[in-house]
Order: C-alpha cells, then structure tokens, then sequence
C-alpha cells in the first residue's frame, strides 16, 4: 500500500501561486471543492489528521462510498499525489506542515509559526508542484 505521508516537512506554496496570501476555498454552485473540504478538515483540527486520512476521506465522500478499510486499501493500491498537488498549497497560498508522527495542519504563509517553522533546521521545506510547466 502506498502513501502520501511526509513527517518533519513543510509543503510552501507552489512558485506560480496565484494566490499573495493564505485563501479560504469557497464552494462552486452550492457544492463543496476538493480544496473546500480539505480546508474544512484541516483548519479547526491542526495534526489530527495525516495526509492520507484527508485525501482518502475526501475522495470516498465526493464518491459516494462509505470510508472503510476496504475502500482505504482500494485507494492506495495505486499511487496516490501528496498534499504537494493539492489546490490548498497550488492555488490558495497555505503550506502545510507534518510533524514527527506524520499529521499535518495548515500553516499562514507570514505568520510566527510559518516563521518559526522555516528556520527550524530539523524540518525538511519543498514546494508544492507548479501549476504550469515552465
């Protein structure tokens, strides 16, 4: 089974972010985005969740399917993108951070944690992938 976990990792905006500072998703025609239940997971919760538990619970739910452990293996049986390619990080200007145990929270981009962040040598820092080919 394959994951979408980092640990010690802060995910940065992607470089062509359109995005000048950290974004609340909103809905489309009445219906939750992708990046909306993301946000919705993510902000009241900070490192409740990995990486994989969001992605999972979100797909299963704009499917349909009940989130069990059958329908979780199905998912990674393949792989899966990261919180890299997610629209938070791509277009709404967030990074997020996982810690020591793999759980992830959304992070300010500005902000004294953002800041503490960064400098804490112990944390590996990437980007999130670019939105268009250079």
């Amino acid at each position: 089974m394959t994951t979408t976990n980092y640990t010690n990792t802060l995910i940065e905006p992607a470089e062509d972010c359109k995005a000048t500072s950290a974004t609340i998703p909103a809905e489309r025609a009445g219906k939750p985005t992708v990046a909306t239940m993301q946000y919705e997971m993510l902000a009241d919760r900070p490192y409740e969740y990995d990486s994989d538990d969001v992605l999972f619970t979100v797909w299963a739910t704009r499917k349909g399917l009940e989130p069990n452990a059958d329908v979780r293996s199905e998912f990674f049986s393949k792989g899966q993108a990261c919180f890299r390619a997610s629209p938070l990080t791509k277009q709404f200007g967030w990074s997020v951070h996982s810690d020591a145990e793999g759980k992830i929270a959304l992070v300010e981009p500005g902000s004294s944690e953002h800041s503490r962040l960064l400098s804490d040598a112990s944390i590996k820092k990437i980007r999130a992938m670019r939105n268009s080919r250079k």
